[in-house]
């Protein structure tokens, strides 16, 4: 059976991150993605390393399987395949300072009363009102801005950004959500909506627990390291040959853990709900470690596992795209080039559908305008 999307045609005029993370969720569930970029140098991650013969694999995991076209929206032919390609669109995505597409003529007001069927998708860093609406911001930015970074890191220590781009990322992800609800919506009016997504919001939209602590206590959280603040014992714990992780997330597990680990702590005041433990948090960690350390991460995670309790190991990125369970899923997919050879790896599609096909490869990334000819075609203009 075909993807759930085929046959959506996305204009895509994002670059960099947030913004090609929606539409490469777009594409792998079907969509015809068009990408729309400056002449001449392109989306600036073609410039990110690392490098595989020559080209960013960095701009290949986000963009495979696009077509690009490179075009000048202040060239009047440019600007007259730009409004064909509107014309045959269902969704527009931009992720432009406010302000930048409207000076252009396409901004949501200009594109919507001329394309009334148009999804207008805008991912930005601040989003499209309040005061700092045309401020510029990156992924550290609203990392920092947005709360995240305050909560991660060591306990007593400078705050870290997290290893992943969630900045961007988490945008992305909201930006496809609203993309899809708009086409849903469509579907009942006939009529398209502007979905306008801030990486700022997004930020404090994943801060479930930390705005719950604020709120009832009056006091932010600060880092806790691999500590859950209000779920106890919900960490990494010291086995003889490194760390590896519990989380015991409520009473039944703990008293499972107890078993397991032989510690005769059930029915013990300090430990006997899950407020208790976590006013006991550290204490509770060094009984618990007092055992773990006396053997290897392998035979606890085993053990455990066994009794139904959730542990792991902390693996690296090499281990986790070799995990079994993570290519049973076909999460780790190739990225082929033009002759069909597989030149990167990247990660699958998350999102798995019933009947819906899941391949194990996905279509090169576009060079800068190499598509441009085949575009061109479909919209009748050569």
């Amino acid at each position: 059976m075909a993807l759930p999307l085929a046959g959506l045609t996305v204009l895509d005029l994002t670059h960099v991150l947030a913004g090609p993370y929606c539409s490469m969720t777009l594409a792998d569930m079907g969509a015809k993605v068009i990408k729309v970029e400056r002449p001449g140098g392109g989306d600036d991650t073609r410039a990110f390393p690392p490098f595989k013969d020559g080209k960013s694999a960095y701009f290949a995991a986000i963009n495979h399987g696009k077509k690009s076209i490179a075009l000048d929206l202040k060239n009047e032919e440019d600007r007259g395949i730009f409004e064909v390609l509107l014309a045959r669109s269902d969704v527009i995505l931009e992720n432009y300072r406010p302000g930048v597409m409207e000076r252009m003529g396409y901004g949501w007001e200009d594109l919507h009363g001329r394309f009334p069927r148009l999804i207008y998708g805008a991912v930005s860093g601040f989003g499209h009102t309040g005061p700092d609406a045309k401020r510029p911001a990156y992924d550290m930015v609203v990392q920092a801005r947005g709360g995240v970074m305050s909560i991660t890191g060591e306990k007593g220590r400078d705050p870290v950004r997290v290893g992943a781009s969630i900045g961007d990322i988490v945008a992305g992800m909201f930006l496809a959500q609203g993309v899809l609800a708009a086409l849903y919506d469509r579907e009942k009016t006939g009529r398209g909506r502007k979905v306008d997504v801030a990486m700022l919001d997004s930020q404090l939209a994943i801060l479930e627990h930390a705005v719950a602590i604020t709120t009832v206590t009056g006091k932010a959280p600060l880092p806790s390291g691999a500590r859950h603040p209000s779920i106890t014992p919900f960490e990494t714990f010291h086995a003889s040959d490194g760390l590896f992780v519990i989380a015991a997330g409520n009473d039944k597990l703990f008293e499972k853990l107890c078993v397991a680990l032989n510690l005769p702590l059930i029915g013990d005041e300090r430990f006997a709900t899950n407020p208790e433990r976590c006013k006991n948090a550290r204490l509770l960690k060094r009984l618990i470690e007092a055992v773990t350390i006396d053997n290897t991460r392998a035979h606890w995670i085993a053990k455990l596992t066994a009794a139904g309790i959730p542990t792991g190991p902390i693996q690296t990125v090499d281990q986790v795209m070799k995990d079994p369970q993570i290519l049973a899923r076909n999460m780790v997919v190739d990225i082929l080039d033009k002759n069909g050879r597989a030149a990167y790896k990247a990660a699958g599609n998350p999102i798995k559908l019933s009947d819906a096909p899941d391949p194990t490869t996905r279509g090169p990334a576009p060079d800068l305008d190499g598509n441009r000819g085949e575009i061109l075609r479909w919209l009748g203009k050569e």
